[in-house]
């Protein structure tokens, strides 16, 4: 993983202070709370609901075993002891003091790591495939590309002040793990003649006018991939909106221009500056791929997983459910779900975040990855060590085996913090996985794929979720909608709305209604939600959802 040089340090020492004389200023009343808006939301700073909230990048979502246990240090010494994971790969702090926020700054740079740009009209933190490196299906590990890009967005003068938060994704898989297609920018790595290159998709976005993407190249050489993003950013910067921030998103400038258009400007622009680079970002490139080296994986025997598997049918649920194939033979990809039953998505205590670290030194390559269904990576574990590393995380309440199941509910956290929010969203996902526990069907269901949010923006992904519930306020009462039939892989699409909304006691049972539909309408077990649905289409779901407005039309 990548490693901060001299100049990456002083850097940051130098923000840092900045921002310290900031809060100083802001404390001592020399600054309004509207003068420090700008200056705070910079260095990741929010005023949520109750408190303060930093929230800290996590580029790529790659993370060390040092880097995660100073996040369970900052997380006891200045916040309430944990930590809450996001689907932008970023860790929050929900409680922290004005007063402490830079000394919390200074604890992260101690380990390589920041919350610059993780607010801002400006390029936040870069995205990835949460099992990059280690996937099978990989063409490359996208990284190094997504660590270039981090490099050449922080400060860049001349996309500080964008006419809106802008967001970049990156998979160097065929198969799309980092929801590319929902992303201001989405790059897909493709190979063509043998050259790897990247398909480059704008124009996605979910919130109040969801959109999926457009392809903007369908190949563009990797050599020339940071003076293409220049363009396409400086593109968006002259004609995006500053009229109306709910019309400034690069989608509504897709829309507005069209696809043909913006492609034509971009080329343009392209053209002009693709010289000026000279070369000096492949440069960087190489240099920084050289801090991605693949792990010298270990050849031992796995005799201790297959008695596990064989006699231990807890360790056999986990493992089939939260043990992904590797590249490397005779290792696997363990994802630590942090969506026990009736537990807050995303969420980690200090202690779990030191367990998780643990495990990732002694038996992961010292890597851990978040993932944007807010959960934890262990990216490269020998089957061998898989019983050990499952016994250790139930023992911390890390070992529930519901990963791609309708337990693993991705949710924002909604009004329980969030000042934007219109409804609650963490209650929502805590008493639907509970729900299913009780049931007992959860196995049965199969992938099935849950996000709430609890406001228009969408940060719970509702949008492209199997079963998305949106949260909203209705003369305030909280009045749940849904839709179904999103998708946020290489097949994304967005969900269709099925009807009028629910209250919060209503949501959990149509939630229910909805599944005991789908597992009457299957052809076989094998046939996923997502595929039944997309083979019978909204009708007999909606059926089952208002069937009292069935049984008037009858």
């Amino acid at each position: 993983m990548y490693h901060y040089t001299d100049f990456d340090d002083a850097f940051l020492k130098e923000r840092n202070a900045q921002f310290r004389a900031q809060v100083e200023r802001r404390i001592d009343g020399a600054l309004t709370e509207d003068e420090f808006k700008p200056l705070r939301l910079m260095n990741g700073l929010y005023l949520q609901l109750h408190a303060y909230m930093l929230r800290v990048a996590i580029p790529y979502g790659t993370l060390n075993s040092r880097q995660m246990h100073k996040l369970a240090e900052i997380a006891d010494k200045w916040d309430k002891g944990y930590g809450h994971f996001t689907t932008r790969q970023n860790i929050q702090y929900n409680w922290p003091q004005l007063r402490d926020v830079p000394d919390m700054l200074d604890a992260l740079a101690e380990v390589d790591m920041h919350a610059i740009q993780t607010s801002g009209n400006t390029i936040r933190n870069v995205t990835a495939d949460h099992f990059a490196g280690a996937a099978g299906d990989e063409i490359a590990d996208p990284r190094p590309v997504a660590e270039l890009i981090r490099q050449w967005s922080t400060d860049h003068p001349e996309f500080q002040f964008l006419p809106r938060k802008f967001k970049v994704a990156v998979t160097g898989s065929p198969n799309d793990r980092a929801v590319t297609k929902a992303h201001d920018i989405g790059l897909r790595m493709v190979k063509r003649d043998g050259e790897a290159g990247y398909e480059v998709i704008v124009g996605g976005g979910l919130g109040r006018t969801p959109m999926i993407g457009k392809v903007l190249r369908d190949f563009l050489p990797q050599a020339e991939l940071l003076p293409y993003l220049e363009a396409i950013v400086s593109v968006y910067n002259l004609l995006g909106r500053r009229d109306n921030k709910y019309k400034a998103r690069i989608k509504i400038t897709v829309h507005e221009n069209g696809i043909e258009d913006i492609r034509v400007r971009v080329e343009e622009r392209f053209a002009l500056i693709r010289e000026s680079f000279g070369g000096v970002d492949q440069q960087m490139l190489a240099r920084i791929e050289a801090d991605f080296a693949t792990p010298a994986f270990k050849t031992a025997s796995e005799a201790p997983y297959h008695n596990a598997y064989q006699h231990d049918p807890l360790f056999r649920s986990w493992a089939d459910t939260n043990v992904a194939a590797h590249r490397a033979d005779g290792y696997g990809i363990v994802s630590i779900s942090l969506k026990a039953h009736g537990a807050t998505p995303g969420d980690a205590s200090s202690a779990q975040m030191r367990l998780m670290a643990d495990l990732a030194k002694r038996y992961g390559h010292d890597e851990l990855r978040i993932s944007h269904e807010q959960n934890v990576i262990l990216p490269h574990v020998h089957r061998g060590d898989l019983p050990s590393v499952y016994a250790a995380l139930k023992a911390a309440g890390l070992g529930t085996a519901n990963i791609g199941l309708i337990s693993d509910i991705i949710a924002c956290p909604g009004m329980d913090y969030c000042a934007l929010a219109t409804a609650r969203s963490i209650p929502i996902a805590q008493e639907i996985a509970l729900r299913f526990d009780e049931l007992k069907l959860e196995h049965d269901v199969g992938p099935l794929k849950i996000k709430i949010s609890g406001c228009i923006n969408a940060c719970g992904h509702h949008h492209v979720g199997h079963i998305g519930i949106l949260g909203l306020d209705r003369a305030g009462v909280e009045n749940y909608q849904i839709t179904l039939g999103g998708d946020g892989t290489e097949d994304a699409t967005i969900g269709e709305r099925a009807g009028p909304g629910f209250s919060a006691e209503q949501i959990v049972p149509a939630i229910e209604r909805i599944v005991l539909a789908y597992l009457d309408l299957r052809t076989e077990p094998a046939e996923t939600f997502l595929q039944t649905y997309r083979r019978l289409g909204l009708a007999p779901f909606k059926a089952a959802l208002y069937p009292e407005a069935q049984a008037n039309a009858a």
